[in-house]
């Protein structure tokens, strides 16, 4: 492993005079791992600079972004690659394409396949770089170090493995089908509601339940109103009998009206017999300000 690290400073060393590299010292290179169930993070902290850090939230891959104190590196076009390793001769750099500097503190987000390569570069002793060409020839370059990375990525798979199954951008709306003429949930019908129930119980923000009931026009417009009811009321007892309570559930039910294609055939009409489910942040209402009678201001006046 010393051989590792002394031919890397010899690479550093070798840096053209023109490029600024910003890269922390090899006996101070740390990953970090934190996260909850909704995103997980894997830092390297750069001197100098900010951090370069892979990003996995809850129903995605990882993203790759830089983080940066200032704007030393300047806006516009970088090149990304996985930089081979010195001690490794004969291997050449791998070019991921190209990625957009901006502005802000987060200077930019890779694709998801640009990250997971860069992770696979990682595992392989590679070291990713972002590489900026000024219009005078001056070049910026970003370098994180594969050091110490193999156990920490350990730690964030572990982390990654406790995530919830979607975010809430995925999560938040749904459309529960009812496949048969009837009111009853069918077993993919209680998993998506399962995944909806599990997010609101680890992110108690996500508090209201908003159930819109609709049928096909099978029949008169009364039985498909009190179809789309019923529909939209199973959805509720699946709620309730699952810790949501009814104050936090709003129920629409609209019969026929609002179908999602034509009911020209049985398939389509199939498709127009469902709940709509959209789960909201609701703010409490706030308490309204006492109020003193005209006769109370008096009596305390006299």
């Amino acid at each position: 492993m010393r051989q590792r690290y002394l031919a890397l400073l010899s690479v550093f060393a070798s840096l053209p005079a023109m490029a600024l590299t910003f890269q922390t010292r090899l006996e101070s290179i740390e990953w970090t791992v934190e996260g909850d169930k909704f995103e997980c993070r894997l830092t390297q902290p750069i001197t100098d600079f900010g951090s370069g850090e892979f990003v996995r939230r809850a129903g995605e891959q990882a993203t790759f972004r830089l983080k940066a104190y200032n704007a030393v590196m300047g806006g516009g076009s970088a090149t990304l690659l996985a930089a081979a390793a010195p001690w490794q001769p004969g291997r050449g750099d791998i070019n991921l394409g190209s990625v957009h500097i901006g502005s802000g503190n987060v200077l930019f987000n890779t694709s998801q396949v640009q990250a997971g390569r860069l992770i696979n570069g990682l595992m392989d002793g590679r070291s990713p770089v972002i590489r900026r060409a000024s219009g005078d020839g001056r070049v910026s370059e970003v370098r994180l170090l594969p050091v110490k990375f193999n156990k920490a990525f350990n730690d964030y798979q572990s982390c990654v493995a406790k995530l919830l199954p979607k975010n809430f951008e995925q999560v938040k709306q749904a459309q529960i089908g009812f496949p048969g003429e009837g009111n009853d949930l069918d077993a993919q019908a209680k998993a998506q509601l399962q995944v909806m129930l599990e997010f609101m119980k680890a992110d108690p923000t996500v508090n209201h339940v908003e159930l819109d009931g609709h049928s096909d026009n099978s029949g008169n417009r009364l039985t498909n109103r009190d179809l789309s009811r019923r529909r939209a009321l199973a959805v509720v007892d699946f709620f309730k009998a699952n810790g949501i309570q009814e104050s936090q559930i709003t129920v629409r039910f609209h019969g026929e009206r609002y179908p999602l294609v034509p009911n020209t055939s049985s398939a389509n009409r199939a498709k127009n017999r469902r709940v709509n489910v959209h789960l909201a942040r609701v703010a409490p209402a706030e308490p309204a300000a006492p109020q003193t009678t005209a006769s109370a201001s008096t009596a305390k006046n006299s």
